[in-house]
């Protein structure tokens, strides 16, 4: 698979770990019933790390301005921004899989 590719599938998986995650923790703390929370925390993190270090080798490869580095990693912290990340710079880009540093 492609590396952009595979950036786009993290970005929207990242996004919904997010939605996820912020549903589990009313679950922790009201029902008392940290299981959820404890599972989808640890996908979040996982999804998180990769989709980081996936902008990285991503902006390498493609020989990308510090920006997209930049807003990149910003949006992995605020919630629903890797979808616009994804949909910004990666979906209507012009990120080509020829373009590469091989």
């Amino acid at each position: 698979m492609k590396q952009l590719s595979i950036l786009r599938i993290l970005a929207i998986s990242e996004g919904i770990s997010y939605i996820a995650f912020g549903i589990t923790m009313p679950i922790k703390y009201l029902m008392h019933w940290p299981l959820p929370n404890y599972i989808v925390g640890m996908s979040h993190g996982l999804l998180f790390i990769a989709y980081c270090l996936w902008v990285l080798i991503v902006g390498i490869r493609f020989k990308k301005k510090v920006e997209f580095y930049v807003v990149g990693w910003l949006m992995s912290l605020i919630p629903l921004g890797t979808f616009w990340f994804e949909r910004k710079y990666l979906k209507n880009s012009e990120l080509k899989e020829t373009e590469l540093l091989d």
